[in-house]
């Protein structure tokens, strides 16, 4: 279930589209006549007369299910909704028209309320979004409604303006974050698309706090798009992303054919600016030239690997030249 809000100022635009649409089922209404669709305008307009002040006073709600919810949204059933939802939206002691529509799969409803009550005070809009979202939500958990697996299951071709647009821009950062490795990288292919990049500095620092796009005149919170591209989510992403780059190659016990290590045609890596090796970091394979018989320095480091015990019997210390006592004499009366 999801609910879209629209603020008007004719009654009769909109009342002459609820009813008169082909199909089109009065549910319900409260203090407006149903009988003439002339009278239905008549009694909006004339209560809208005791807060003249108030230009914008035609709310517009419609609410919308998942087709795989029609065989529980009965009359009766469309109705306890709609007016449970009028009561958690704080929309209450006013006017209000309940109109069903049978001219798209999924059903759905037009709710039409007067924005000047019954005593002729307005029925404030702000925070309304936000408030609807979370109505919603708890409707479709309440009544059992079928829920939305995400933004992939929405049917998009009959989405329009900024909800369009908001699309437009979830996939093109989804598909575009997958293949960076650094938000500066981000930022840099997103503008090749005419998308923007914004963040948000906590105030005096330079600590990012936040983060939005834009495109055209239109400027969106990421977390507004959706949740998975709120700061701390997407750069933890690419963050995940950027690690599988900078693999570190370790010295151990693998076979020569899992580890290139123990190849002996292997060349030595080449300075890696993500942080791999450079050429003092690499053992030489290159075999001693053979002055005995022990084994090379590459034989001993292949051996020491495989677990093969290696005794060599450490070399003779060259001999000192021995001087009788004679010739030390000698050299004493020198």
């Amino acid at each position: 279930m999801i609910g879209k809000i629209m603020i008007g100022k004719t009654f009769a635009g909109c009342i002459r589209y609820a009813v008169s649409k082909k199909d089109a089922v009065i549910l319900n209404a409260d203090g407006i006549r149903t009988d003439q669709m002339s009278h239905t305008i008549a009694d909006f307009n004339m209560q809208r007369k005791s807060n003249p002040s108030l230009g914008m006073a035609v709310g517009h709600i419609a609410l919308s299910w998942s087709s795989n919810d029609l065989s529980l949204l009965t009359d009766e059933k469309m109705v306890q909704v709609a007016e449970e939802y009028l009561e958690r939206m704080k929309i209450l002691n006013t006017q209000y028209l309940i109109v069903r529509h049978h001219d798209s799969q999924n059903p759905h409803l037009h709710l039409i309320y007067n924005r000047v009550d019954n005593e002729g005070k307005t029925i404030p809009d702000n925070f309304m979004k936000s408030r609807n979202v979370k109505v919603c939500k708890d409707l479709t958990i309440k009544h059992g409604f079928f829920l939305s697996a995400g933004k992939e299951s929405v049917n998009e071709k009959r989405l329009t303006g900024t909800d369009k647009l908001k699309y437009e821009l979830y996939h093109a950062i989804k598909v575009t974050s997958s293949k960076v490795k650094s938000m500066d990288e981000l930022q840099k292919e997103l503008a090749k698309q005419g998308i923007t990049l914004h963040y948000k500095y906590k105030s005096g620092t330079g600590e990012i706090q936040g983060i939005s796009f834009s495109k055209g005149e239109f400027k969106f919170k990421g977390s507004e798009i959706d949740r998975s591209l709120s700061f701390a989510n997407l750069s933890k992403t690419i963050d995940m992303q950027a690690s599988q780059f900078r693999e570190p190659v370790f010295f151990n016990k693998q076979s020569q054919e899992e580890n290139p290590w123990y190849a002996e045609d292997w060349d030595e890596p080449e300075d890696d600016d993500e942080g791999g090796y450079d050429n003092s970091d690499v053992i030489s394979l290159e075999r001693q030239p053979a002055e005995t018989n022990k084994p090379s320095l590459a034989d001993q480091l292949r051996m020491a690997v495989q677990g093969i015990s290696i005794n060599i019997a450490p070399e003779p210390e060259p001999k000192r030249r021995r001087k009788d006592n004679n010739t030390l004499g000698d050299e004493r009366n020198k």
